[in-house]
């Protein structure tokens, strides 16, 4: 059980609060095109401007590798969070982050203002954790708080660093929100636990495979990963993806699976094209039955009563990765019967970030889950069981 100090239970009338925030947001030519994780923020940011702290709030964008680069700014965020809180963000545009506008700003701050620090990852140190940029983000502050969950899985100056050099660092609304349904449901579920994985390799699932086998009752694996447990089963899969150095892998998993009661679910037909397009020809066949020149890429329709039925009863369902290439519509139908399945059954639903969340919220589902990770690396991590630095680093209660 994590159990972290969050902003409900510190008081920071007076005081300055330096708040990490996750404003990696998508912009072209300037402009905002999805501004999900600003209004995600809004809750935290409300509460401290509430209890009339002197809010300073900081994030990275993207990814300008420790220089400035004015396509990368925070000067739009600033301009949009003014409209989205009523009040005015004063943006701090040192390129040195912490520079003479930011200290000023601060300054002349009273209770309940707002400022914006510029793009954290504008100086070379952030992502290597250096010291003495973590000491000037904590010479802002007399409060650190913790609210962006994408980045919890690295450790940095302005999630991890800094809070070497406050006395009090807790987590935000969100972060605590990830922390109660990725963390405590993964650790102490309601049963039945029922996992689902999908996405393209099973590399980058490995440990994830290996903690949830400990864990769960049922695991469903689909999506490109399924192929190489196909392959290794002996079946015939044509181009599909495959991982030939995870065979062993996947058998030993199979057997893991099996010493542990563990209902695994494998994929029993696949949508299948000629080639890697939306137009291409498509059949359906059953699983291990690839002829040469066609590759799978969707579950077909046995698997996905199999998939749904299994989630049925279900207490707890955690989803991370497409069934199939939902960006193709032909091959959005296995992840889009799965994600209607879940949003009608009344298990607790939690969707690891990345694909799954996309693919939830275009095909419209998003609102019938009960969480959606905001971290597509963060939450796995937090499925392979690891302890995450950004989430160690904030006070214990």
């Amino acid at each position: 059980m994590l159990n972290k100090k969050s902003v409900d239970d510190i008081n920071v009338k007076g005081k300055k609060v330096l708040v990490r925030c996750d404003f990696n947001v998508p912009l072209q030519e300037g402009k905002i095109t999805d501004e999900n994780r600003l209004v995600a923020a809004l809750p935290t940011i409300k509460k401290l401007i509430a209890d009339g702290g002197k809010v300073i709030l900081c994030s990275h964008l993207g990814k300008p590798k420790g220089e400035p680069k004015p396509e990368l700014s925070l000067a739009p965020v600033a301009k949009r969070l003014s409209e989205l809180l009523g009040q005015e963000v004063k943006f701090a545009a040192d390129p040195e982050v912490v520079g003479p506008n930011a200290k000023a700003a601060v300054e002349a701050m009273n209770d309940g203002d707002v400022i914006l620090l510029e793009n954290t990852r504008y100086r070379a140190e952030e992502t290597k954790n250096g010291e003495a940029f973590s000491k000037e983000l904590a010479s802002l502050c007399d409060v650190f708080v913790n609210d962006a969950f994408g980045t919890a899985h690295r450790a940095h100056c302005s999630n991890v660093g800094v809070t070497q050099f406050v006395d009090t660092a807790v987590v935000g609304y969100l972060m605590q929100k990830e922390i109660d349904f990725l963390g405590n449901a993964v650790d102490n579920p309601e049963r039945p636990f029922v996992a689902i994985l999908g996405g393209a390799k099973v590399s980058s699932k490995i440990s994830v495979i290996n903690n949830l086998l400990d864990k769960v009752d049922v695991l469903i694996i689909g999506g490109g990963m399924s192929y190489t447990f196909s392959k290794a089963m002996g079946g015939h899969i044509g181009n599909s993806l495959c991982e030939d150095d995870y065979l062993q892998y996947t058998l030993d998993m199979m057997k893991k699976a099996e010493e542990k009661g563990v209902k695994l679910l494998l994929p029993v037909d696949n949508k299948i094209g000629d080639d890697f397009s939306n137009d291409c020809n498509m059949q359906v066949v059953s699983r291990g039955e690839i002829p040469d020149g066609w590759e799978g890429l969707d579950i077909g329709p046995k698997t996905e009563e199999i998939f749904c039925d299994a989630v049925k009863d279900a207490k707890t369902v955690v989803w991370n990765g497409p069934m199939g290439c939902f960006e193709m519509p032909n091959f959005a139908h296995g992840t889009e019967a799965l994600a209607k399945a879940l949003a009608e059954t009344d298990a607790t639903t939690i969707i690891g970030g990345g694909d799954s969340a996309a693919a939830v919220n275009i095909l419209g589902y998003g609102d019938k889950m009960t969480h959606i990770s905001t971290g597509g690396g963060a939450s796995l991590e937090f499925l392979e069981g690891k302890e995450l630095p950004g989430v160690a680093a904030a006070n214990d209660k």
